[in-house]
């Protein structure tokens, strides 16, 4: 009857073993949390600004190109129909690839961005689960000291297994 309506001396240790619990947590590992997340979060702001800078940098290269095959074409009207061909042909060519360097690039630096999040939250869900476990394990460590409460336990899950 105990543990379904506890008395107010479990009741008020169990706060302060909370507020102890919550201090610790609050001094010590919340300022290590936020900090790896907010590096982690700098991490990929720069990541984001590189390959903004890297689509710019396509951007005038596409630029570039184009002004070259402008001069390249002027030059071309002065050859045969052949050779007219076989230039379009590496237009189109160059133009596919440089499209296709640059969309990977930046898929490329979109799943390192996603990839650093996940890792981020999943370290910081880690970090607390482990101080849930090890502040558990205390918590029942201290409940079980006592014998009798141990063998009235151990009789009370017996009940309540059912055995075929």
């Amino acid at each position: 009857m105990e543990l379904i309506k506890p008395s107010f001396g479990l009741i008020f240790w169990m706060l302060i073993g909370f507020g102890i619990l919550f201090f610790i947590l609050a001094k010590f590992a919340w300022p290590i949390i936020t900090n790896g997340i907010a590096s982690r979060n700098k991490k990929i702001a720069d990541q984001l600004e590189e390959a903004a800078k890297i689509h710019e940098e396509m951007q005038s290269l596409n630029k570039k190109h184009d002004e070259m095959m402008a001069q390249a074409k002027n030059e071309r009207d002065a050859l045969l129909a052949e050779a007219r061909k076989v230039s379009e042909e590496m237009y189109e060519k160059a133009k596919l690839k440089a499209s296709a360097e640059s969309q990977a690039m930046i898929e490329d630096a979109k799943k390192a961005i996603y990839f650093e999040k996940m890792k981020a939250i999943t370290d910081a869900k880690n970090a607390i689960a482990n101080f849930s476990i090890d502040i558990a394990q205390k918590v029942i460590t201290e409940e079980l000291k006592d014998r009798e409460k141990q063998e009235a336990l151990v009789e009370k899950w017996l009940e309540d297994c059912h055995f075929n």
